[in-house]
């Protein structure tokens, strides 16, 4: 395992960490699975675990915390906040009101007085970065955060914040945390070049592209995986950037097949060569699902791998660029560019 100091903290982070996303209903993964996978995770040398509030309504964060019972101090946690936590409408967002009392609850959930890294979900519109800004500020002054980061934020947001940081003379955001694979290159033109420029530590998720990487997505093949069963939509072949990613996923397979490689290596050595990205977030469902992921931890992809990778899917260029989260809310609404 290679070990990256995260952004410009001087903390040591593991290149492959562990999302726990799955853990509990999304995934379907039992309390006793949990464990399994975060024995098996910190025997392997990962040892930075990331959850969120929202995976589960809270039970991710639950497992999580039994899973890490007796070995805090091992492990770098990391959690986030804004995305909704119910109906009330005040139960979302990056409010003072809500980040100080959501901390809290996680703070409950996961059993511990302190999370190592807190991150926003989600940029919100209807809060203003000084507000959520002093908001973290005061909670790691707290000594209940140790760093705060933001998570799929448009590059200008991200600018944004940082500037709103100085000019307010406020604690920062030293991480971004956005969706990033072979599939899907949209950030290295805009969100990796800004993290670079900003010392940001990035914790890329989704490096095997919801599954399209992992090696059960292949031509000719019925495609049963639990996120095609979950989103059907983002796997119908009818659908041409469906088509797209199939395309290159059957291309991809040669080149990890030339160069003695599983497709997952490939992903997650492509992730993890970029020189912005700190860590890249697998989230295992099982312990086997882990393994597999692990034999990436010591993978280097050759420069001419690489190219053969670029040559496949250009560098810049989502195959699915709907399916992005950080996109400006200008592009979705076309009421926002209009007058």
């Amino acid at each position: 395992m290679q070990y990256r100091t995260l952004g410009r903290t001087g903390v040591q982070v593991s290149s492959l960490a562990l999302g726990a996303m799955n853990f509990g209903r999304i995934g379907r993964t039992t309390q006793d699975e949990a464990i399994a996978v975060v024995d098996a995770a910190l025997e392997g040398g990962i040892n930075l675990i990331d959850t969120a509030d929202m995976y589960g309504g809270g039970e991710s964060e639950e497992m999580v915390g039994k899973a890490i019972a007796g070995r805090r101090d091992a492990i770098v946690l990391a959690t986030k906040a804004g995305l909704p936590m119910g109906d009330d409408p005040n139960h979302r967002g990056s409010s003072r009101r809500w980040l100080v009392t959501e901390l809290d609850n996680s703070l409950r959930r996961l059993g511990v007085d302190h999370v190592d890294l807190y991150q926003i979900h989600r940029w919100d519109p209807e809060t203003s970065d000084e507000e959520t800004l002093s908001a973290l500020t005061d909670l790691q002054r707290a000594g209940k955060i140790r760093y705060f980061g933001s998570s799929t934020f448009p590059a200008h947001r991200v600018v944004q914040a940082q500037w709103a940081a100085r000019e307010h003379r406020l604690g920062r955001y030293v991480t971004e945390q956005p969706s990033y694979s072979i599939l899907q290159r949209g950030v290295e033109a805009h969100v990796l070049p800004v993290a670079e420029e900003y010392g940001l530590g990035v914790l890329v998720w989704s490096p095997l592209a919801s599954g399209w990487l992992s090696g059960a997505v292949r031509a000719g093949r019925e495609i049963t995986t639990s996120r095609s069963a979950a989103m059907p939509q983002r796997f119908d072949l009818s659908v041409p950037s469906n088509r797209a990613r199939l395309d290159a996923v059957e291309r991809l397979s040669v080149v990890a097949e030339e160069a003695g490689l599983t497709l997952i290596q490939l992903a997650l050595g492509f992730v993890t060569a970029h020189p912005a990205v700190t860590s890249a977030l697998v989230g295992p469902r099982t312990t086997d699902h882990l393994n597999a992921q692990l034999a990436a931890a010591d993978t280097v992809l050759s420069a001419d791998v690489l190219d053969a990778l670029d040559a496949i899917v250009a560098p810049g260029t989502d195959l699915a660029a709907h399916e992005k989260f950080d996109t400006p809310p200008a592009l979705l609404d076309p009421a926002l560019r209009r007058r």
